[in-house]
């Protein structure tokens, strides 16, 4: 990856572990492009990068919206060399039951979490596969691989983007492709994803929503008390840089939810009514 400045495409890129991604690959001497909703912070992040000396663009981008992403898609291709690493990172937290959540609350969660990667895909895949080079990196979760409760849309956004991860790497072996794939499943990072409802458009914000605030300011709160546990987004993003380099398909940031995921395929092969280990998270979060 080091013989020469390649694209990398890095969508919610303005903070967090995108953010992270966007200095490192930008260190090593890499374009970087980044897509992200938030345009303040857009802008921010482009300027921190310059001021570092990186190469780096921003632009405006919905991921939910599959006109947003292509539009998206062919300014980069106007601009920009091929790109070589595709990083569908974008997505949005929201937490409270099953039963509590509104279909506007899963139509924003699915939207951003499960279409920006299937919008990230339709746009961007053909190419990759056209110059049969490159590599995708999914942004999954350890909610990927577990089920806890009161996450009921977000799990079911990590689920599916894991199996897309998975289906695809699959697909590509089977067509001898040299397009590599990756899934970031972190655990606990600090990022500002407990406040990405500060992107979350009116038109997906019910009364219901509103009225339930208050009980998410809540659990927000006690997982923010756990934060001196999570690691900086800048670890993540030098795990995912050598995973690339290695053609690593998982990437696991800690060892904290061990236990859980392997009771969970436990429960599997035994056909076992499913259970909770009582790990780390799960211990603060029930203090």
């Amino acid at each position: 990856m080091n013989e020469q400045n390649k694209t990398v495409i890095i969508t919610g890129g303005a903070s967090g572990i995108g953010k992270s991604l966007a200095f490192c690959f930008g260190k090593k001497g890499d374009e970087i492009v980044i897509g992200d909703v938030e345009e303040r912070a857009l802008d921010g992040a482009i300027a921190e990068l310059e001021s570092k000396g990186i190469s780096s663009t921003g632009m405006l981008l919905d991921v939910s919206d599959g006109d947003s992403f292509k539009s998206f898609a062919n300014e980069v291709f106007s601009k920009f060399s091929p790109p070589y690493v595709l990083c569908l990172n974008a997505g949005v937290g929201a937490g409270g039951s099953i039963s509590e959540s509104s279909i506007l609350d899963w139509e924003w969660v699915l939207g951003v979490n499960l279409w920006g990667v299937i919008n990230g895909l339709n746009a961007f895949l053909p190419e990759l596969e056209r110059n049969n080079q490159g590599h995708l990196i999914f942004t999954s979760s350890i909610a990927g691989h577990l089920s806890y409760p009161n996450m009921g849309p977000y799990n079911a956004s990590k689920h599916a983007v894991l199996t897309i991860a998975e289906t695809l790497h699959f697909e590509l072996l089977e067509k001898g492709s040299e397009v590599g794939v990756s899934v970031l499943c972190p655990g606990l990072v600090k990022t500002n994803i407990l406040d990405s409802d500060r992107n979350r458009p009116e038109a997906l914000t019910s009364r219901n929503t509103l009225d339930n605030y208050r009980d998410e300011d809540m659990r927000k709160q006690m997982v923010r008390e756990i934060y001196d546990l999570a690691i900086h987004p800048d670890q993540v993003a030098e795990l995912v840089f050598k995973a690339v380099d290695a053609n690593q398909f998982y990437i696991f940031t800690d060892n904290t939810f061990d236990d859980a995921i392997k009771n969970r395929h436990r429960n599997i092969e035994t056909a076992t009514n499913p259970t909770l280990t009582a790990d780390l998270v799960e211990e603060h979060l029930n203090d």
